[in-house]
């Protein structure tokens, strides 16, 4: 893994978010790889609640600035980057006032989720990857975490085909126990389509649930990552009918060897 690049896109990363299962996975995973000398950056969703002079967040003017479309919205992309204490890894924030301002992740204080939730992960997928591509860093391995962050690979396999810098990248998703109930804006599948990516490719966004959706990230994935003990048995099913390559629930204590080892696999 020496000097292999890995992006991680997560939608919840410690310690800019509590802990749980999701954000402190995505942080593991990055830590794992800088320790036996890759390269990471991590992205994630600059969201109101997070305290930007105590984790000392500042804008990187050069990579923002940019507008990015969005169902036919022109949305500013502002980019702003922090430093994770003691571990000396950059973690990239991307921002705009409509979507993440708001001091909550995914719902209001009545636990409705947001209408917007839909145009907020077509916006964090497009940050994601035109970000990476003003870096001019092309990642041996794109890992992706939550939902929020879970059309990076549709977004990727389809929209970005072309895009050189992506060409050699391998997808992994990881799936959690850890979703939302209900399903989100009935217009996601429409506005997908605005990027002019083919209905035939987002059939499950039709209905857009958290299983769904996940499934439609699974079919653009080369790899699938299970990072909850238990997950939803439709997504198990569904999975054990695909052909993409599984890394089953590493505990603790194995984590490190089994995540180091299906990496290097799926570079191989």
């Amino acid at each position: 893994m020496k000097d292999k690049r890995v992006l991680i896109v997560s939608s919840e990363v410690v310690p800019y978010l509590p802990e749980n299962q999701l954000s402190t996975t995505s942080f593991e995973a990055a830590k794992l790889v800088h320790g036996i000398g890759g390269q990471t950056r991590i992205f994630m969703p600059r969201y109101g609640l997070i305290n930007e002079r105590r984790h000392q967040l500042h804008e990187v003017i050069r990579l923002s600035g940019m507008n990015l479309v969005i169902n036919d919205m022109d949305m500013p992309l502002i980019i702003k980057v922090a430093s994770i204490p003691k571990e000396r890894m950059q973690v990239y924030f991307i921002d705009n006032d409509d979507y993440f301002k708001r001091k909550a992740l995914y719902s209001d204080e009545e636990d409705n989720l947001f209408s917007d939730n839909d145009e907020r992960a077509i916006f964090f997928a497009k940050g994601v990857v035109e970000t990476v591509k003003k870096l001019n860093w092309a990642p041996d391995i794109i890992h992706v975490h939550g939902w929020l962050a879970s059309l990076l690979p549709l977004y990727i396999k389809e929209y970005y085909k072309n895009d050189a810098l992506f060409t050699d990248s391998k997808i992994i998703t990881s799936l959690y126990n850890f979703g939302f109930e209900g399903s989100l804006n009935n217009d996601f599948q429409n506005k997908i389509k605005f990027d002019n990516i083919d209905e035939s490719k987002i059939d499950f966004i039709s209905n857009p649930t958290y299983i769904n959706i996940l499934k439609n990230a699974i079919e653009n994935s080369d790899a699938v990552v299970i990072s909850s003990e238990k997950i939803n048995p439709e997504l198990e099913d569904f999975l054990s009918k695909s052909k993409v390559p599984v890394l089953n629930y590493a505990s603790e204590d194995n984590f490190a060897d089994a995540y180091t080892e299906f990496y290097k696999n799926q570079m191989l």
